[in-house]
Parts: C-alpha cells; sequence; structure tokens
C-alpha cells in the first residue's frame, strides 16, 4: 500500500467519528439501460449532500493538529465548498469567515449559515467569483487565517479520496471503470491517485468549463477565457496545479464533455425515474455513460453522484433545456400575413400532439406581416417532421431560433 492510500484510509477513519459513509447503491434501471452493473456513490446523501466536507475536514484536522492554537478559518465559495467548511468549523468549535460573491441565491446563503451555525461569519463581497477570492484572501493574510481551498491542497486532495476508500469496502473489489466529475480536479486527484491505473476511468467536465480538456492540450492548467456557470459545481475557469499535477497524464480521449442542455435530460430522468435528487454537476457522472456505452457492456462501473443541492426554483428552466435538447419543444420567429384567417390557417396546421407554449404577436398597422414568437412542445421529437412541411407548403417564412443563443437568451 501507498504512502496516499494509508493517508487516505486514515482521513476516512477519521471521517467516521464525524458522519457515516455514503452508501453504495447498484441502480437496476442504469445497469439494464446500459447491459452493464452499474453502481452509484451516493455523495448527495452526505450532512451536506456533496463530498466537499470530506477535503474541507481533513484539511482541518490536519492544520489544528499542527498548530493547535488555530481558530480561524477562511474560504471562498458559492456552494458546496462553503457548506462543507461550514459544518466542519461548528464541529470543531471553530471560527470560518465564509465570503460569497453578492450575487449568490439566497437558498445557498442560508444553507451555509444553517450548517455553521454560531461558528461562521458569511461576508458577501462581488459581483464575480474572482472578486470574492481576492477578499477573501486578504482578509485570510490580514487576520492570519488559514486559508481553505476548494481543491489545490493535498490536504483536500487526501480527504476526497476517502470516497475511493468507501468504493473498495463498500463494493469489495476495485470497479472495471469509474465515472468522475471533474471540477477543480480535487475528487478526481484523490480517487485516481487512491486507485492509480488498475481500472479505466472516465472523467466527465461541462461543455462550458472544459479547463481540464485545457489544461492536457497545453500540457499545464489555462485559464478558460469564458465559463458557463448553469453546472456552478464544476465550471472552473482553470483546474488546480497541484490537482492536475496527479492528473497531467490522463489521456485524453478519458476526458468528456457533458453539454448543459443534456446534463438536464439526466437530472430529469433521475428525479422521476429513481426519485434522486442531483444538482448538475452531480449528474456529470451518470451523464457520461452514454459516451461510454460500449466500453461498458458487462463491466462493474461505478458513477460518482457529486452532490445533490438542487434549488427547486431551478427546475423549470432544466425542463425547458431538457425539452429542448430533446427536440420536442422548439421556437420560431414566424412571418405572419396580416390578413383575416391567417392565425386560424396556422393553428390548423398544428398535430393533434403538438401543444402552443408561448405566443407573442406585434401587429403593426402599415406592415403586410406581422412578426410572431411561437414555442410548441409535442410528445416526440418526429413530429416537428411533418409540422414544417405543412408550413413550408402553406407558404409561411419561419425561423427556427430554438439553437441560436444569443436569441433564445433575450427572447426566451
Amino acid at each position: 500500500m501507498t504512502d496516499f492510500q494509508d493517508k487516505a484510509r486514515a482521513a476516512e477513519r477519521a471521517m467516521r467519528e464525524v458522519f457515516p459513509a455514503t452508501p453504495l447503491q447498484r441502480n437496476a434501471h442504469l445497469s439494464e439501460r446500459f447491459e452493464a452493473d452499474i453502481w452509484l456513490k451516493r455523495e448527495d446523501l452526505s450532512p451536506v449532500r456533496s463530498y466537499k466536507l470530506r477535503g474541507a475536514f481533513n484539511a482541518m484536522r490536519k492544520v489544528m493538529a499542527a498548530d493547535p492554537d488555530r481558530r480561524l478559518f477562511v474560504c471562498a465559495s458559492a456552494g458546496n465548498h462553503a457548506q462543507g467548511v461550514a459544518f466542519m468549523c461548528r464541529y470543531f468549535g471553530v471560527k470560518g469567515v465564509i465570503f460569497m460573491p453578492v450575487t449568490t441565491p439566497q437558498q445557498k446563503i442560508q444553507k451555509t449559515g444553517i450548517f455553521g451555525g454560531d461558528a461562521v461569519e458569511i461576508r458577501l463581497k462581488g459581483d464575480y467569483f474572482d472578486d470574492t477570492l481576492a477578499s477573501a484572501q486578504a482578509f485570510c493574510a490580514e487576520q492570519r487565517g488559514h486559508f481553505l481551498s476548494p481543491f489545490d491542497d493535498p490536504d483536500v486532495i487526501e480527504g476526497q479520496a476517502s470516497v475511493a476508500v468507501e468504493i473498495l469496502d463498500e463494493l469489495g473489489h476495485v470497479p472495471d471503470h469509474i465515472l468522475l466529475p471533474v471540477g477543480g480536479g480535487g475528487l478526481s486527484a484523490g480517487v485516481r491517485s487512491f486507485f492509480g491505473t488498475t481500472l479505466h476511468y472516465t472523467f466527465v467536465e461541462p461543455a462550458g468549463g472544459a479547463s481540464f480538456q485545457a489544461a492536457l492540450a497545453a500540457g499545464h492548467p489555462v485559464k478558460l477565457p469564458k465559463v458557463n456557470t448553469f453546472v456552478d459545481g464544476a465550471a472552473v475557469a482553470m483546474i488546480g496545479s497541484q490537482t492536475f499535477a496527479r492528473l497531467k497524464d490522463v489521456e485524453p480521449k478519458d476526458v468528456v464533455t457533458a453539454a448543459e442542455d443534456r446534463i438536464c435530460t439526466t437530472i430529469l430522468e433521475m428525479l422521476n425515474v429513481e426519485g434522486i435528487v442531483l444538482e448538475p454537476a452531480g449528474a456529470l457522472a451518470v451523464d457520461a455513460l452514454v459516451d461510454v456505452a460500449d466500453q461498458i457492456k458487462g463491466k462493474t462501473v461505478v458513477c460518482i453522484t457529486s452532490g445533490g443541492n438542487f434549488d427547486f426554483e431551478r427546475l423549470p428552466e432544466v425542463k425547458e433545456r431538457a425539452q429542448r435538447y430533446s427536440g420536442v419543444k422548439k421556437y420560431f420567429i414566424l412571418r405572419m400575413p396580416q390578413r383575416p384567417g391567417a392565425l386560424k390557417e396556422f393553428l390548423n396546421i398544428l398535430g393533434p400532439e403538438d401543444d402552443i407554449a408561448r405566443f407573442e404577436y406585434l401587429k403593426k398597422s402599415a406592415r403586410n406581416f406581422g412578426s410572431v414568437l411561437i414555442g410548441i412542445e409535442t410528445t416526440k421529437a418526429q413530429n416537428f417532421v411533418s409540422f414544417l412541411a405543412k408550413l413550408d407548403k402553406a407558404g409561411f417564412t419561419y425561423r427556427d431560433i430554438t439553437n441560436d443563443e444569443t436569441l433564445a437568451e433575450f427572447l426566451i
């Protein structure tokens, strides 16, 4: 057993005084669908509904062992890391100052406060995370506190590796294949460092935040010029330097990106079929099963569902994005002739399974045509083939803006 494995096992043993191991559950639905033996490592069932408290616990216990007088810990986070740090500050009886962007949803602020209680102080600084991070680090240096990185810290990486320890103990053997979400890289670096190259890995990033792929291509961590923050638990502009040092020899073919809209279909499937609530980052590993379907048939596969901190106010957006990805909902800008009966003629084109979800008509008196923004839902994507054929035959002029990001963001 390597030194890293020994340390990960020691961290996992120490955690049992604080919270139980998260369950490793075989999923019959996914196993049947992909013709494999698929297990879910349910980090969404931890006390803070993510794996982040593992790294926070391990880093804090080591700092306090080396410096018993240390009583101030500082972090910058708008999500799961903040909640993990808050939980552990309360457990250890130390003060935590947690910096969050001013734009952080109130629900996340409240949850962090609940986990930390009187042990934590929440400070809202900056509109963007980079500003928040700078404020946190400046405060930490001024107050001589200990800054808790969400991923780029050897003790955090070691703590996240406890996930691998539990997988091995609960499964009883090393799985054939593990699918891991990648953001800053702490979980992936920890799990891979524990298991080594004895199995096949698939690392999954959101398409709008593929910093691991960018780092592999460059040979070192690089900062993405733009990040889509929909998958907020994994949308990181730059993978950590210490995490990448443990992942730099990963084959690029083993890193896949998941489209944000496709992730939404997985969130809904797991909620509706299995009753499992996953946040976008927590659904990444399950979502990528379709990318490796040919590789995993007949294999024992573990997907790490890394978090379940899903704000249900986002559910309408998730449903909308899932419908658009699945092709059962489309948006059009339609030129409607300004004559009596034109609208009725259009409505007669709709099929029995088609439904109007959005209709905005701007009639301009001096024009022969008016512009209509129309959204249509149907039960099967192929229904749009006949619908569009009828539109063409009737001579209507239209533009499909479903996948036009600029127009869709502005109009939809």
